[in-house]
């Protein structure tokens, strides 16, 4: 095995251990913690949650040619976290938070160090699993 295919292995398990994370991390904070999920937070679950599978499938068959779908899915879900997070921060978005559904979508669960939310952390994992992901493809796509 050459060193670029142990790289673009490497980078796929890492994108298949970050969605794992996300994934278990929604279910502690819903199951464990008891937080109520809002809507949005119900569209960031759809799409991490066919992540897990899709890259663990990926990872076992060194399936390199699944990353192109895995960024999209991956950039979709950002655009949900960014949209979310502004709803939570800035203060002009705040007012459609409240129309969310039964739990409003501008409500802070958690907020460590003043701006790591639930909605921040599943951008975290979703741009980290895009970028890795679209490596991956960058680096395969002549194969």
């Amino acid at each position: 095995m050459s060193k670029r295919d142990s790289t673009i292995e490497q980078a796929y398990f890492l994108s298949f251990v970050i969605a794992v994370i996300a994934t278990l991390g929604s279910l502690y904070f819903s199951e464990v913690m008891k937080f109520l999920p809002c809507e949005l937070c119900w569209f960031q679950r759809i799409l991490m949650y066919p992540l897990t599978i899709l890259l663990g499938i990926a990872v076992v068959r060194k399936d390199y040619k699944q990353s192109l779908y895995v960024t999209v899915l991956s950039v979709i879900g950002g655009l949900f976290s960014i949209y979310h997070y502004m709803i939570q921060k800035l203060p002009a978005m705040q007012e459609l938070g409240k129309s969310c559904g039964i739990i409003p979508c501008n409500t802070d669960y958690i907020n460590w160090f003043g701006f790591i939310t639930i909605p921040m952390l599943a951008l975290i994992a979703f741009v980290l699993i895009a970028g890795l992901n679209l490596y991956i493809w960058k680096q395969t796509k002549g194969d």
